[in-house]
């Protein structure tokens, strides 16, 4: 089993991201938006290839792997009717990266839902397979995310997504069904069951991301909790995966200082930083309860 957490999440300066990395003991990370000096913050595949190469050359000091890609392709802001080439210059663009690096998985969406209740298109189903061919063709695993996309729109478009895609994993979020509706039970939508929506997926995940959050109904929004705090089922879920015999990558996403999507919340550095040490920790904590209690 590995840990590693999102980094950008303790800190979108990659020092900031080696540091806490190297604090908690880890050895590596799942790079997502990052920035060193001299160069604006971009996704990892995105930033300029002098930017990657100083990335590159600190975390190989640091003694830090890069285990997971969390790249920006086919995700909640890209739409279907967007031209198919953005998503193929994206791959292109990531899978000489990750291959320098080592990497072997790449977290994935499958574009914007649309407003309605209606099944996945044909057109996700063609575009998310030829991104699988095009990954695994140079030896990468690409693992889709049950978020904002198509795929994450209830477990049974997982489901079909998986089977339309072969090759494709998945990357289990718990904390995102909590704020997600469930589009394939009767309107109103209600929110996703993350254990629900675990049981029928469990089978395909090579990954798992680690967030907690209490739906607040008033709001119509999360409260980001620590582990095991809120409704995403963690300790039931990582109880399960355990039993099951998973022994891959768990990855921190904490949320709880800083909401990854919503650039008008704003928290000091500190704050953030200490933030994602205290929730590696207390998921570590967790983590030793659980196997003692086999």
């Amino acid at each position: 089993m590995i840990l590693t957490g999102i980094g950008d999440e303790a800190g979108v300066k990659l020092d900031a991201q080696i540091k806490a990395t190297k604090e908690l003991g880890w050895k590596h990370l799942e790079m997502r938006f990052v920035e060193v000096p001299g160069f604006a913050k971009a996704n990892f595949h995105d930033i300029p290839d002098q930017a990657f190469d100083i990335c590159v050359e600190e975390l190989s000091k640091a003694g830090i792997g890069v285990y997971a890609f969390g790249s920006a392709i086919a995700n909640w802001a890209k739409k279907i009717t967007d031209p198919f080439d953005i998503t193929v210059a994206e791959v292109n663009r990531c899978i000489p990266r990750m291959q320098k690096l080592g990497t072997k998985y790449v977290r994935i969406m499958s574009f914007k839902p649309t407003d309605t209740d209606e099944k996945t298109p044909a057109e996700v189903f063609y575009r998310i397979n030829e991104v699988t061919k095009m990954f695994l063709g140079a030896g990468i695993t690409p693992v889709h995310e049950n978020c904002m996309n198509y795929g994450g729109m209830s477990w049974q478009h997982g489901l079909e997504l998986l089977e339309k895609c072969p090759g494709l994993k998945w990357v289990f979020d718990t904390g995102n069904p909590v704020f997600n509706a469930d589009r394939m039970k009767p309107k109103p939508w209600p929110r996703q069951d993350a254990w629900e929506f675990w049981e029928h997926i469990r089978d395909h995940v090579a990954h798992i991301h680690i967030k907690d959050a209490t739906y607040v109904p008033a709001k119509n929004d999360c409260d980001y909790n620590y582990p095991g705090e809120g409704q995403g089922h963690v300790r039931k879920i990582l109880k399960d995966a355990f039993a099951r015999g998973y022994d891959a990558g768990i990855s921190i996403e904490p949320h709880v200082a800083v909401v990854f999507h919503d650039a008008s919340v704003k928290a000091d550095d500190k704050v953030v930083y200490d933030s994602y040490v205290k929730y590696g920790r207390q998921l570590e904590q967790m983590i030793n309860e659980i196997k003692a209690s086999k």
